[in-house]
């Protein structure tokens, strides 16, 4: 297990927002660079892991859960620079949000089969209402949608750095009463 705990670069909504605003949307092309690169970052720390945490269990002994499915990293390069279409925006808005809640249900699970004792609870993401949102308000919902999905991610990578923690001690906990 890794001493050092990885951290998440978290987005400022209202900064990038801001900004958009007095460049004529150029800081958009930074925002969702720095969102889909993070989302990559992130799922391929918690694809590691997972691994050890799965190669810890097999060697005290236990019955490791199964790694998750993990997503394929998004090109952060490619979407971002397709968001001059606009349309894109809309399908990295909604693949970020399914992503998110897809890796917490698998998180979730995963830990639980690992450490029965503890339970990590996921977020929940109303998908389809700020997919309604977006087509009552034809488009201008996305920015609410995009709004709420940088916070959800935020806040992610908030209890992420909990569970991390908690993982370690739980690692270590497990260590030393195999020891005894």
């Amino acid at each position: 297990m890794q001493n050092k705990v990885y951290a998440d670069r978290k987005i400022w909504f209202s900064m990038w927002f801001l900004g958009a605003i007095v460049t004529f949307g150029v800081a958009f092309f930074p925002m969702f660079y720095r969102l889909v690169d993070g989302r990559n970052r992130h799922f391929q720390h918690e694809a590691e892991l997972e691994k050890q945490v799965s190669e810890r269990l097999k060697s005290q002994g236990k019955k490791a859960p199964a790694v998750n499915e993990h997503r394929a990293g998004m090109n952060a390069k490619t979407w971002t620079a397709s968001i001059i279409l606009i349309v894109p925006i809309f399908v990295i808005v909604y693949l970020l949000s399914r992503d998110l809640a897809m890796h917490e249900r698998n998180q979730d699970a995963f830990l639980a089969a690992a450490f029965p004792n503890r339970i990590f609870m996921p977020q929940t993401i109303p998908i389809k209402t700020y997919v309604v949102i977006t087509i009552v308000t034809l488009g201008v919902g996305v920015v609410y949608w995009l709004y709420k999905v940088v916070n959800l991610y935020n806040a992610h990578y908030k209890a992420e750095l909990q569970v991390e923690k908690e993982v370690g001690k739980l690692m270590e906990e497990e260590k030393v009463v195999g020891h005894m």
